[in-house]
């Protein structure tokens, strides 16, 4: 339902999806939409919230926009900008900014401003240094914390010790410190990603300005080339496959990538197996805790949780090494490239003052542009992966103790239920009887199971909410491709037929070929050397794909997005932001993507 002056429904007029009335219940209630939100506008943040959330996951969202607003509206107060509001409608995360207007305040913020970011960026290597020991060390002490088993009878210990101190109050101690590290890890996350990203959109509205014909593509490539964390990973896969094939392993690794089968195969080729599997061990540890998603759900497991997911990339890693190609990507080519369109608008300057900002600013990005990737892999993927199997541990000691029937139904459950429930549980230990009411949870979970399932059929509108007259916010633009002409595409009703897509021109070059609609990592196999990836957004384990596709095509991103990123440094067309290419175009359909004019074209 919308009304009558505005395209898009407002918050409250939207209803509840047949099935699953009851959706509400699985959150907080500070999550739910308020009679007020009607004034204000909304977009679903499909790009880090693509599902509904279960009751559990939903701490992906709360901790990271208590993080994200403190830094940008109490820390390095942003002059027009403060924190995000999100409201969970039907299980998706909506979100709106929250910005300053009245020129005073944003004269008093500007100062805090550029003493505070001046401090960091005058600083970046040395704060960035003490930031990955924080963070290693955050990791350690996650990995560390130790789930009580509830013995029987407690260890003679803790008496000959005097220790003072029983199983189950480290119980929820343990759980306690297992959520403040994740809130922790979200702080340390956006301590200097907003700043990056700072970074980037003051020299993009200079070029803008400077340039007015400058596409976004063209401001993206002055800071391509340059290495990240992120690709690491699949360096490590790389580096594998080539080994592989130099001790005469190649054979045994399969599309399937079945651990089961393989890794007992490489294991009975002796000394040649045993090295091929010590570098196995030494690339999972940290290298392989990279979620197949993008770190917000609890059914997103790493690399090292699903070895089938790496060792299935190897065969085309393998098979390249075998015809004598290169596996690197064109990063030096990519460097050239950007040195040369840096020289060419450089010179377009018409002073030295302009010169010199353009310097200091293009050197600020260069500096922290690398960070803007590497955080993900220490915060959303190697800590994440840490964090959700240490919750799957309590759900094993709630199982053990017959409250759920399985160790991933505690992911039905919201953090705070699961507080009390390992009270209760810790109760009837301490008492030698049952949990209370042990047969409370099981019909709870099986309908919010299904209620989930109910929701994945909601349509979820992109936007909701008064539509503005203009919304010239960089961020949005460059991370979730959303521009006032976007939301228009949004709003007006589609051409049926249409044979052509529009969206950011991500990274250049044409291409033809065959679309291949991936919607989940599950679906790898069905890839071909050649194939155009369409999918709703990429994730960074996907990056062993980017060498086997001709390019890509996405529904949600902007010129910063991770697919856009990625596929400029693989040198690959790219167009992302095209709102609904996931809808419109089929598998095995030949497409055109043209990465200098962010178009695709359905050709047949």
């Amino acid at each position: 339902m919308t009304n009558s002056t505005n395209p898009f429904p407002l918050p409250t007029e939207i209803g509840t999806v047949p099935g699953a009335e009851n959706w509400a219940d699985m959150y907080a209630y500070f999550t739910r939409v308020q009679p007020e939100d009607d004034g204000r506008f909304w977009f679903y943040n499909s790009m880090h919230f693509p599902e509904p959330m279960s009751a559990f996951d939903m701490i992906t969202a709360e901790a990271a926009y208590h993080a994200m607003g403190a830094y940008v509206s109490r820390v390095f107060t942003f002059p027009t900008a403060k924190g995000i509001d999100y409201r969970c409608i039907n299980g998706r995360i909506y979100i709106t900014a929250n910005t300053v207007t009245d020129p005073a305040e944003i004269e008093r913020r500007l100062a805090l401003f550029q003493e505070r970011a001046g401090h960091y960026y005058e600083n970046w290597d040395d704060i960035y240094g003490q930031w990955e020991k924080r963070m290693g060390q955050l990791i350690k002490d996650m990995t560390a914390i130790k789930i009580p088993a509830l013995d029987d009878i407690e260890d003679e210990a803790v008496v000959k010790e005097a220790r003072g101190i029983t199983q189950n109050h480290y119980v929820r101690e343990a759980f306690h410190r297992v959520m403040d590290n994740y809130s922790i890890m979200w702080q340390h996350h956006f301590e200097m990603l907003m700043l990056g990203y700072g970074a980037y959109v003051v020299f993009f509205q200079f070029c803008k300005q400077a340039f007015p014909e400058i596409t976004d593509q063209t401001v993206a490539r002055m800071v391509a080339g340059i290495d990240v964390l992120m690709f690491r990973p699949d360096d490590e896969l790389k580096k594998l496959a080539k080994l592989a094939v130099e001790l005469g392993l190649d054979d045994i690794f399969t599309d399937d990538g079945n651990p089961d089968v393989i890794l007992p195969a490489v294991k009975a080729k002796g000394d040649a197996g045993k090295q091929w599997l010590d570098a196995l061990a030494e690339s999972r540890d940290p290298w392989f805790n990279i979620s197949t998603g993008d770190g917000f759900y609890h059914w997103e497991r790493s690399w090292n949780d699903d070895l089938s997911v790496p060792l299935s990339a190897l065969p085309h890693y393998i098979e390249l090494v075998r015809q004598g190609n290169s596996l690197e990507r064109p990063t030096e080519q990519l460097r050239m490239e950007r040195d040369r369109i840096v020289k060419e608008y450089r010179d377009l300057l018409g002073s030295d003052d302009e010169r010199t900002a353009f310097d200091q600013m293009l050197a600020i990005c260069h500096l922290v542009f690398p960070y803007v990737e590497d955080h993900k892999f220490y915060c959303e993927h190697w800590l994440t992966t840490v964090f959700f199997n240490k919750i799957r541990d309590f759900g094993k000691l709630l199982k053990s103790q017959g409250v759920i029937e399985d160790a991933d139904d505690i992911f039905h459950m919201h953090h705070t239920e699961v507080n009390l429930t390992l009270g209760n549980v810790m109760n009837a230990w301490a008492a030698g009887s049952e949990p209370v009411n042990k047969d409370y949870w099981p019909p709870i979970i099986a309908e919010r199971r299904r209620m989930i399932e109910v929701l994945k059929t909601w349509p979820a509108p992109p936007a909701i909410g008064p539509m503005p007259d203009n919304i010239e916010d960089p961020a949005l633009q460059m991370l979730w491709g959303i521009t006032t002409e976007t939301l228009h595409s949004w709003a007006a009703p589609r051409v049926e037929n249409a044979n052509e897509l529009k969206g950011y021109a991500a990274s250049p070059g044409v291409v033809e070929g065959v679309a291949k609609v991936l919607r989940s990592i599950n679906d790898f196999g069905e890839i071909k050397e050649g194939d155009i990836l369409v999918a709703p957004i990429t994730h960074p384990s996907w990056s062993p794909l980017f060498s086997k596709i001709s390019a890509a095509v996405s529904d949600i991103g902007g010129t910063m997005s991770h697919m856009a990123i990625v596929a400029r440094e693989y040198g690959m067309p790219a167009v992302v932001g095209t709102g609904e290419a996931t809808k419109r175009i089929q598998n095995g359909q030949r497409l055109r993507v043209d990465g200098d004019r962010g178009v695709v074209t359905i050709l047949e």
